[in-house]
C-alpha cells in the first residue's frame, strides 16, 4: 500500500533539510538511529521509520529518484491520482460485488484540486496536481483533503467485496453543507452501518469515548460528528443505525478493532481497514436486519438518500 499524503517525508524523519549534503545526511541517520533505538529510550516503531527513511534516500540513486518524485515506496503520483486508490471491486476478482451508488472520495478530490490550484497561484499550470513533489510541499489542510479522498476510495474497494447481500451508498448528504456527509452507508443482513473513512497521518487513541491524536484538529470529535450525521440520514429514511464505524489505516489505531461505546443507540467502533469487511460481514451480537425488514429499510434508504 502507498504511503499517506500526510506522512512525514524521509528528510523530516531524519531531521535534515532536503538540501543537506550526503555527509550531513549520513550523520543525521546515525544520530536518529541512536535516538530511536528502544534501548536508548526510543521505540521499535520510530526505529523502523528511521530505517525506512534511509532506504528511500540513503543512496545517491534512491535520493535522486525520490527528489524527482519517483519514490518506489509511494508508487509515484499514480498512487494518489484519480481512481488509482480504487473505489470498486478488486481487479481480477470475479465474485459478485455489493451493489453500490455514489462517488467515494469524489467531493474531497474536487476540494483538493480547487485548493491546490489556488495555493499554486493564479495562472500557474499544474501539469500533474498529484505529483509527489508538489504534494509534499502543500499545506497540511490541502494534503488532508487528498488523504481523506484516498481513504474513502480504499474503503469503498474493501466494501465492494461484501457481496450481493449488501447495499452501499457513498458520500451521502447528512446536513446543510457538503462537509456534512456520511462517507459510506452499508446495509445488509448484519444491520445498518454508518462508516467514516479517515487518514489523519498519525496514530489515534481513545479518550472519553472519542478519538484524540496529533493529526486531529483541536476539539475535533469524529465519533460525535458521525453520530450527528447518521442521525440525519436515519431520520430521513425512518431507519435506525446499528453501528457507527470509524475506519483508519492499518497501524493507526490501538488495535485492529476497538469499541468506542454507544451513540444514540448505535455501537461506536474504531477499526483498521483490513478488519472492516470481516466486522460488517460477521456483525455485532444481537444486531441484524433480515427478511422483510431488510427489504423495507433498503427501499426507504434508496428513496431518501441524496449524494454530495
Amino acid at each position: 500500500m502507498s504511503e499517506s499524503p500526510l506522512a512525514a517525508n524521509p528528510y523530516e524523519v531524519l531531521g535534515v533539510a532536503p538540501t543537506a549534503s550526503d555527509d550531513d545526511l549520513k550523520k543525521a541517520y546515525r544520530r536518529r538511529l541512536r535516538e530511536a533505538h528502544p534501548d536508548t529510550g526510543g521505540s521499535s516503531a520510530e526505529f523502523d521509520r528511521v530505517q525506512q527513511a534511509w532506504q528511500r534516500i540513503g543512496t545517491a540513486q534512491a535520493r535522486q529518484a525520490y527528489d524527482a518524485g519517483g519514490d518506489a515506496s509511494s508508487g509515484g503520483s499514480a498512487a494518489w491520482s484519480y481512481g488509482a486508490a480504487g473505489g470498486g471491486a478488486r481487479r481480477g476478482d470475479t465474485r459478485p460485488s455489493a451493489k453500490s451508488s455514489g462517488h467515494p472520495g469524489g467531493w474531497y478530490r474536487e476540494q483538493y484540486l480547487r485548493l491546490m490550484r489556488e495555493w499554486a497561484g493564479r495562472g500557474t499550470e499544474l501539469e500533474d496536481p498529484y505529483d509527489p513533489r508538489l504534494v509534499r510541499t502543500a499545506p497540511r489542510e490541502i494534503k488532508h483533503l487528498l488523504a481523506a479522498a484516498v481513504a474513502e476510495e480504499r474503503t469503498a474497494t474493501a466494501l465492494a467485496t461484501l457481496g450481493m447481500g449488501f447495499t452501499i451508498w457513498h458520500d451521502v448528504v447528512a446536513g446543510p453543507t457538503p462537509e456534512d456527509k456520511v462517507d459510506h452507508v452499508v446495509l445488509g443482513p448484519t444491520g445498518l452501518w454508518a462508516v467514516l473513512s479517515e487518514d489523519w497521518g498519525s496514530e489515534v487513541r481513545v479518550k472519553r469515548g472519542d478519538l484524540i491524536g496529533e493529526g486531529l484538529a483541536p476539539g475535533e470529535r469524529p465519533l460525535h460528528q458521525l453520530g450527528t450525521r447518521a442521525k440525519a440520514v436515519a431520520r430521513a429514511a425512518k431507519a435506525r443505525f446499528s453501528a457507527l464505524v470509524i475506519v483508519v489505516e492499518d497501524g493507526q489505531a490501538p488495535g485492529s478493532l476497538t469499541e468506542l461505546g454507544s451513540v444514540r443507540g448505535a455501537q461506536g467502533m474504531l477499526v483498521e481497514r483490513s478488519r472492516l469487511v470481516n466486522l460488517i460481514r460477521t456483525g455485532l451480537p444481537g444486531v441484524g436486519v433480515g427478511g422483510t425488514d431488510l427489504f423495507e429499510v433498503r427501499t426507504r434508504l434508496q428513496s431518501s438518500i441524496r449524494f454530495v
